[in-house]
């Protein structure tokens, strides 16, 4: 981000975003940013408002250590460092990172608090870039997810002619092909989702959408391949049965893979 002139890093540690305390003390003095964050730390406000977040967000902080710390507060001579803070009380809302873009990173909850120190006015124009960029992020999720959804309408397509071209003899009715297309669309229904879409419905009378509406992005992505591999399978005569056991393999070992992709794990906590 830059805010005012200056550029601030952050990261995603956990799904949550962490700012830069390190580039936001530079706004005020590029060469003494160290001291400056820690005379904020050192101030008793400061030490109980990073306690209680810990508190809230962190089963691992050590609330012993952080009343001892906090006691110590106020005193000309006490001192605290981000390094000491988070040995001392396993913190989490703080961290360190080294290298090129390393320094002192924060949680945004306290990160917003330190600026609010600094300076009321970069504090505003800090938020305000921050909601910009989430904004941004969120738009191309919605453009990923969208690009999915669209995918998943070609495949559909492709299953269906399949579908038509191999299962459907000409001396049906309009009525019985419905059936035939409803009864292939349950079929990776089931091999995904585990039901129906009438069993579905049947649970979830008050939802607005469908089965696959609410589907996650790793269901959409799966259920895009398992249209084209059905396909597949009913042009080279495979009977229903064995496509289900086949489809419902596929499902669980891509649905595995793409739970344990980090990629797509960060772009939906984006």
């Amino acid at each position: 981000m830059h805010v005012k002139g200056t550029e601030i890093m952050l990261f995603q540690l956990e799904s949550e975003a962490y700012i830069s305390l390190t580039d936001i003390a530079r706004y005020r003095d590029s060469e003494r940013s160290d001291y400056i964050l820690q005379n904020w730390m050192r101030n008793r406000s400061t030490i109980e408002f990073m306690g209680l977040w810990e508190l809230f967000n962190n089963p691992a902080f050590n609330s012993i250590e952080f009343e001892g710390i906090k006691n110590m507060a106020g005193s000309n001579s006490f001192s605290l460092t981000p390094k000491r803070w988070i040995e001392a009380t396993h913190a989490k809302g703080i961290t360190s990172k080294t290298g090129r873009y390393g320094g002192t990173f924060a949680h945004v909850d306290i990160a917003f608090e330190f600026a609010s120190w600094l300076s009321a006015e970069f504090k505003f124009y800090l938020i305000n870039e921050f909601k910009r960029l989430k904004a941004d992020e969120n738009d191309r999720l919605k453009l990923d997810w969208n690009l999915h959804r669209t995918i998943a309408k070609i495949n559909y397509h492709i299953h269906t002619d399949a579908i038509k071209e191999n299962l459907i003899p000409p001396q049906l009715t309009k009525a019985q092909i419905s059936s035939v297309y409803a009864n292939e669309a349950d079929i990776l229904n089931v091999a995904l989702f585990g039901k129906t879409a009438q069993q579905w419905r049947n649970e979830n009378t008050e939802s607005q959408g469908n089965m696959r509406d609410m589907a996650t992005i790793e269901q959409l992505v799966v259920l895009s391949n398992m249209e084209c591999i059905n396909a597949v399978l009913i042009q080279q005569g495979l009977p229903q049965i064995k496509r289900l056991k086949q489809l419902h393999a596929i499902a669980v070992n891509q649905m595995k893979s793409l739970i344990e992709n980090t990629n797509l794990n960060k772009l939906k906590h984006q």
